[in-house]
């Protein structure tokens, strides 16, 4: 089931002008606050009634200005996970629980309970009231009790924004499970380029209410040209597999036909990873380097150089790893002589990836049952 999304919308000083397709795994909606992100959501939701647009879960067509078409949000069905759990303090994680199933229309086939359970690691806390239960524990039963009402699609809105660094590992790979386990759409908002990196299935890159970018994520990403949250922010995304964990604490990937040093990752070799690359963290060299701390070489050609409104410039290089991204001066750029179709050596340090851009890629859906 595909969620199509046309909207026009004016509020005082901005205004709304976007349209995408988001197929079933995770479409995250990317860019700074105030791009629009939240305003989607809430009109996808039927929360906000734009000046026009059209809105399409599949066949069912939740509103349609043109034809004055407009489907009230309790019969939208559509799982919402906010910022915050937002579940009922006086029941307990299974009554709360129990409540999303109360939601799930008659005749549809809602999730199994003990698979969402299961899926989401709660069953110890089935017994708890929310009051005994840490934020990240929180988002995992308020997404089970999304699950259990049979959406046709899920919204959450910047669902880990209110959580420490400890909370966000924490639930992260739920979501990953969650991509690959749930069959419809599920809208995402974030402006963490890790979350993105690690969760996206696609990508629709917001900036002052426009989308300018819109495609799997691998994609969008290592475009020189989307920067929604800044060149600061940029990078790429790699697939990889563990190749093998060596006794000094690095484990070695394979991406593509190059080796990657990074800090030691608790996967099993062969198991299939995803890998953001900031871009400010690469260094670029005509020569292969030696004599370096950095474990990482990779060469490839200068693909594209995008210049910015600074001394800066964002340049994209195509390895035997994928596309990677630099973030250089000016002067670096001209003093190497860096242009489309010149090799290049991309240096990067095994200790600048960090644990929160390691992900899970997309695997074939395994339906809760």
């Amino acid at each position: 089931m595909t969620l199509s999304v046309a909207l026009q919308h004016r509020f005082e000083g901005f205004e709304l002008d976007a349209r995408f397709e988001a197929p079933p795994g995770i479409t995250v909606l990317f860019g700074r606050s105030g791009s629009g992100k939240t305003t989607i959501v809430n009109a996808v939701a039927g929360l906000l009634r734009p000046e026009a647009g059209r809105v399409a879960s599949g066949d069912l067509v939740l509103m349609d200005s043109a034809q004055g078409l407009w489907l009230p949000p309790h019969r939208r069905r559509i799982g919402y996970v906010f910022q915050e759990g937002r579940l009922f303090p006086h029941l307990t994680v299974r009554q709360n629980l129990r409540y999303g199933q109360w939601f799930a229309p008659r005749g549809a086939s809602p999730a199994s309970f003990d698979g969402v359970v299961e899926m989401l690691g709660i069953g110890p806390l089935l017994s708890r009231r929310p009051g005994a239960l840490s934020g990240g524990e929180k988002q995992r039963v308020a997404i089970g009790r999304a699950l259990l009402s049979a959406p046709r699609m899920i919204l959450a809105d910047e669902p880990l924004a209110s959580l420490d660094e400890a909370r966000k590992s924490e639930i992260l790979p739920y979501f990953e499970r969650l991509r690959d386990a749930a069959s419809v759409p599920i809208l995402f908002v974030s402006h963490s380029a890790a979350e993105v990196a690690r969760l996206a299935t696609t990508v629709v890159a917001l900036e002052k209410g426009r989308v300018t970018r819109q495609g799997p994520a691998a994609e969008v990403l290592g475009d020189p040209a989307v920067t929604p949250l800044g060149a600061r922010a940029a990078g790429a995304l790699l697939t990889a597999h563990v190749a093998c964990h060596h006794e000094d604490g690095l484990t070695e990937l394979r991406a593509g036909d190059t080796p990657l040093l990074i800090p030691r990752l608790g996967a099993a070799p062969g198991t299939r990873v995803r890998v953001r690359i900031a871009a400010h963290e690469v260094i670029l060299s005509r020569q292969r380097p030696e004599g370096l701390s950095a474990l990482n070489i990779v060469s490839g050609r200068v693909h594209e150089i995008r210049s910015g409104d600074g001394p800066g410039m964002m340049v994209s290089l195509d390895t035997g790893a994928g596309r990677i991204l630099a973030r250089i001066t000016r002067r670096s750029a001209e003093a190497l002589g860096l242009a489309p179709g010149v090799p290049c050596h991309a240096v990067m340090k095994s200790v600048a990836v960090a644990p929160e851009d390691i992900g899970g890629p997309a695997r074939k859906r395994t339906p809760l049952s």
